[in-house]
This record gives structure tokens, sequence and C-alpha cells, in this order.
């Protein structure tokens, strides 16, 4: 058993999808596939004289995120100069909050174990500007620095130091992505940049109020990269302290390829950047009423749409889950639900069939040709027994493809279930006078037989009879005939 206690905090930074950056009139660009330095201006360059402008879209963004994160707003808000030197830093400063950020005192369950759930507290959640990009060349020829993303609105979430695994860490920072995707600020996009989660990672002795040193790990551009580096870094503090050593106060990248964290530089303390108030900027004031109408229009959460999903469709936990993580998605389902009031077999549907297919073509579900009216229109006709559960999902297969209604895709391949009792009976006949001799095997106990019988008017009606149906009418029929 170790002797020490993991303790981490997450700080993750969140791009906000406005239209302008934070306190200029450029437009917010994907910094990936834009031409670099073509989304800038004197003001998100740096130049001297250029006064910034705060947006207001983006902290009414910041205020959603607050809210749902249950922070309490703070009224007054003040900005603040966090002074660093760095090459995608061009005015050598960061316009940030320090002391007076927008949302205090908040807090977030994540889920550990099936029913097991742990509050997470939230620091703190502020606004700030993003910086540029840097790009290494190889062998050390230089580097090239792209100033598109330069003063794009930032949100920084800080949790207290409440996580105790990597996997800790990895649930609470997947919720937040759910919740900021779900509020419609931020995309989430791990890869590009714009959701970026940083670890702050110590031990100290179990049992001990004290923490330990800490360090800051960079470079994580998934959330398993969160686990995993979070686990190794763990384990290199283990085992320096064990062996007498120390952890040094430093930021460290993560190599993904190696699969080990890399000292980067030493970690700065507060008083290293200088805070003091952005004098360019006034005071931001945050009414009640302002608050009241931010609130008014928050969608509903994803928690609140799982437990909507259990006790309203009698859906599991898990597929509330499933089905809850997207929004877009839950959208769907929701209107499928309107269409053909059976949620447990829709939702069957999607996650076992639809995403299936989804996944197998590479296609998100705001791209698919199958409508939600589809699908129930689909599951109406197994309802019905028009068509079989497995000649449905041959149509699903041929709707996702061409867009096409069940009903056409039925029509056309002449796919409807014989369901017609006096027809089915008479051909349930003709197989027992085509076999005479398997029908005296079943006689003299030979049940297994049913099957193989059931399989013949399948292969006479090439797979069109209702086989429940015969399954009725088969054994009275072998029985009349003893």
């Amino acid at each position: 058993m170790t002797q020490y206690e993991p303790i981490i905090g997450l700080e993750i930074h969140a791009e906000l999808m406005t239209i302008s950056k934070m306190f200029c009139g450029c437009r917010v660009v994907d910094s990936v596939e834009v031409p670099p330095n073509t989304a800038v201006c004197p003001v998100c360059l740096g130049m001297p004289g250029m006064l910034p402008v705060i947006n207001r879209k983006a902290i009414e963004y910041a205020m959603r995120v607050a809210l749902a994160l249950n922070c309490q707003i703070q009224a007054h808000n003040l900005f603040a100069r966090k002074n660093y030197f760095y090459p995608d830093l061009p005015k050598a400063y960061q316009i940030t909050q320090y002391e007076l950020p927008i949302g205090r005192n908040g807090w977030l369950d994540i889920e550990l174990a099936p029913g097991e759930t742990k509050r997470i507290r939230i620091r703190r959640v502020h606004m700030e500007e993003d910086t540029g990009k840097l790009t290494h060349l190889e062998n050390g020829r230089g580097s090239l620095v792209d100033y598109n993303r330069s003063g794009v609105p930032l949100l920084e979430i800080v949790s207290e130091p409440d996580i105790r695994s990597g996997e800790e860490a990895r649930a609470y920072a997947m919720k937040i992505r759910q919740i900021l995707r779900c509020l419609g600020v931020n995309s989430g996009d791990m890869e590009k940049g714009v959701f970026r989660v940083e670890p702050n990672i110590s031990l100290r002795p179990c049992g001990s109020p004290e923490f330990g040193v800490r360090t800051e790990l960079k470079n994580l551009n998934s959330f398993k990269a969160l686990a995993d580096g979070t686990a190794y870094e763990l384990a290199r503090q283990e085992k320096a302290l064990a062996g007498g050593g120390r952890v040094a106060q430093e930021t460290r990248g993560w190599h993904d390829t190696k699969r080990i964290t890399f000292s980067q530089r030493v970690k700065e303390e507060a008083e290293d950047y200088r805070y003091f108030p952005e004098p360019d900027l006034p005071p931001l004031h945050i009414d009640n009423a302002w608050i009241a109408r931010v609130r008014a229009d928050l969608p509903e959460l994803p928690d609140a749409k799982i437990a909507r999903y259990q006790s309203d469709f009698g859906l599991s936990a898990y597929d509330a889950a499933v089905l809850a993580e997207e929004k877009e998605v839950a959208a769907w389902f929701e209107l499928a639900v309107a269409a053909h009031n059976d949620p447990k077999t829709l939702a069957n549907w999607i996650t076992n069939n639809l995403f299936a297919l989804m996944n197998e073509h590479k296609q998100a579900i705001g791209d698919i040709k199958v409508t939600p009216a589809g699908l129930a229109e689909l599951a109406g006709f197994v309802a019905q027994q028009t068509i079989s559960h497995n000649t449905a999902k041959a149509v699903l297969a041929q709707m996702f493809m061409n867009g096409e209604s069940a009903a056409a895709v039925v029509q056309a391949k002449g796919l409807a279930q014989i369901s017609d009792e006096a027809a089915l009976a008479q051909i349930i006949e003709q197989v027992l006078d085509a076999n005479p001799d398997s029908v005296a095997d079943y006689l003299a106990g030979n049940e297994k037989l049913r099957g193989w019988f059931v399989g013949q008017v399948m292969k006479a009606t090439r797979g069109k009879a209702n086989p429940g149906l015969v399954n009725k009418l088969l054994v009275p029929a072998l029985d009349a005939r003893r």
C-alpha cells in the first residue's frame, strides 16, 4: 500500500465560440485550417496605443458556464494584466481575471461507478484572452508564430484539489466538456486545442494536511493522455519521494509516443506574473437582471436530461447517458419519440443499429439521411409485424445509404411479412404434405423438427412469413395429423 495520497486539481481552458475576439472585432477562425495571421488587427497584435473593448457575448457565455457549474456569479468583475514574456504573446502580457472572476465556489458531481458519485468543487470560472500558436520546426531550425488565435475569448475553469486519480481527472474533464458542448459555447475539439486540460499534480503523506510540491502537466490532447499522463506523473513523484529525493515545482510536458512526462520550465508563482488591474478596461458590473436572463436561457443540462429519460421514458441509466451525451443526438431521439411513442425500442435502434452505421461511414447525426420520422416509421412496421426485426435492419441500412423511406424500401423489395393466417395455414399444409417422413418422425416424438418445419415455411415464402404466426399455426397443424 502506498504511503502517499495523490492531490490533483484541474485547470481547463476552453475557447468560446463567439463571432469576434475577446477585445477586438477580428473574427474567430479555425486556427488549424485558416491561413496564419489573416484574422488579426492592431488590438490583438498588441500594437501601442490600441484600446481593448469587452465582448458582451463572451461574458454571457462565461456566465452560462458558471451557472451550469453551480457557481456564484460575482456582481463586480475586474480584468487584470498577467505579465510574462513569450513569443506567442505579442503584448508581453495577457488580459485575464485574477482576484475578481465571474464565477466562484461551484461544484460538479462525477460518476465513478454505477450509482457512485463524487463531488468536485470548482474554485473559479474566469475570462481571459488566448495567446497565439507556435509551430516548432524540425531540427531546431526555429519556430513560427500564428496570431490568429491571439485574443480569442478563453474561459478558464479551475477546480479545487479534490481529484485523487487520473481516472477521476478524466471523468471530471469529460463531463465539463459535455456541459460546454450542451451549452453551445465550445466545440470540445481537443486536437485543435479549443479545449485544453492541465492537471496540477502532487503527493502528500497519507494523513497529512499539508500539500506536497506540485507539477503542472501540459500538451495533453486527449482524455486518455490526461489519465495516462497523470498516472505516470504520480508514479514518477512517488518513486522520487520514496527514494529520498524531492519533486521540483515545474511545468512538464507529456510525450504521447514515449508515454512519459518531461520537464519544460520552472513553474511560476502568482507574484512572478506581477498582476495589476487592466488600466484600459473599466470594472465589469453584472446585475441580477442580467444573471436572470442568462439563467432563463440555459438549456436542459445532461444530468437533468439523463434523469428525465429514465423517469419519463423508462430507459436504463446506460442508454439514457449515451443518448444525452450529444445534444444533437438527444434532439434527434426526442423527435423520433414524438413520431412513435416507444422510447425503449427507439433507443435500442439508435444505440445498437444507427450508431453502428454512423461509425462505419464516419458520419455525425446531423449528416445522416435517415430522419427521426423515418426511424419511427420503421419501428412501427416491426411493431405491427409488417416486417421482421432482421428485415428491418436491412431496410435501415438501405435508408441510411439513399435516404429512402421505410415504406418505399419495403414496397420496392416486396419485404412485407405474410401475416394472413389463412394464407400461412395453406403454406404450412403444403410443407407438411411435401415431407411425410419428417412429419412421422415429429409425431413419433422428435419435437426438435419443429424448428426445421418453420425453416421450410420461411424458405417457401422467401423469408416473408411472420415467424411468430408460423409457430402459432404449425403445432396445431402437426397435431391434426396424429
